[in-house]
């Protein structure tokens, strides 16, 4: 079947899941359980009885998003970021996210999140990202609090061989869809790197573990002036070095292994839907404006 604009589908079953059958695939792959106390993942909206035909994968659950999953006639979107991660007092459709609980109610498509439960879990994004980068022994950043000991957000482990900084953040930059921000590096362009921590999405916060780690370098999204400042000051001998990428791009590159491990779920429960990973670039960025252009 296909992937990536294209669709996964179950090979020769013919029964029809529900949305609590999805969820039990979810599960199963990407346990709650492993999600940040302050995260909210599961079902968002829709009926947990209603069939699905069709499921949409995206990172953010926006408007052009929606679109694209409507004209598919997708029953079920599933999304990395929540769409109401912080509490609100109203979904009127006044506002665009209670737009768009509307227009996934009206539509009768249900809306399910895998966030950090999907960044912890084997197969998750830090891995996926691992892998793609070609590391090997890899280990947790922060080991899950109730899961296995592989479990947990962020990763780091070792390059075949050792590499430079600049040819690693080309690798980089090669894996990655193409976004306005393009790829930031800091540190000596031509010094040897052979140990990488990354995490997918905003992982800053992870700076005292990857110090603990030993990585030479550390690829993430979103890194603020100052913590990553203080880190490149504190370095004694310039390590780590800091590659920050596209938040969007680091996480997208999930959303095709976990279309296809969803896919083999419900194949091997007997069940049969066409899986898509959307089109949509959702990263918020439009352009940048560099020095000579």
């Amino acid at each position: 079947m296909e992937t990536d604009q294209q669709s996964t589908g179950g090979g020769g079953a013919d029964t029809v899941p529900t949305v609590r059958d999805v969820l039990g695939a979810i599960e199963e792959l990407w346990p709650e359980s492993l999600a940040e106390n302050w995260d909210a993942v599961g079902l968002v909206a829709g009926r947990a009885g209603a069939g699905v035909e069709r499921i949409l994968f995206t990172v953010d659950p926006t408007a052009a998003v929606l679109d694209e999953a409507l004209d598919w006639g997708a029953q079920l979107i599933i999304s990395h970021h929540p769409l109401l991660l912080k509490p609100v007092h109203s979904v009127a459709a006044s506002g665009f996210k209670g737009e768009i609980v509307h227009r996934l109610i009206e539509s009768g498509c249900a809306l399910v999140t895998v966030h950090t439960n999907g960044d912890s879990a084997v197969g998750g994004v830090s891995d996926v990202l691992a892998d793609a980068l070609g590391l090997q022994d890899v280990q947790p950043l922060v080991k899950a609090r109730d899961g296995l000991p592989e479990e947990g957000i962020g990763r780091v482990g070792n390059l075949p061989d050792a590499t430079t900084l600049g040819d690693f953040a080309g690798v980089v930059f090669s894996l990655l869809p193409a976004v306005a921000g393009g790829v930031r590096v800091a540190g000596d362009k031509d010094g040897l790197i052979r140990r990488v921590a990354v995490c997918g999405g905003a992982g800053d916060s992870l700076f005292p573990e990857v110090r603990a780690s030993q990585a030479d370098v550390y690829v993430t999204a979103d890194l603020r002036h100052h913590p990553a400042s203080e880190v490149r000051e504190a370095a004694g001998n310039g390590r780590p070095y800091l590659i920050d990428v596209s938040h969007f791009g680091s996480e997208w590159l999930w959303l095709t292994p976990a279309s296809a491990a969803l896919g083999n779920m419900l194949a091997d429960q007997g069940f049969d839907a066409d899986i898509r990973v959307s089109g949509i670039n959702t990263d918020p960025w439009d352009f940048v404006l560099t020095p000579g252009h």
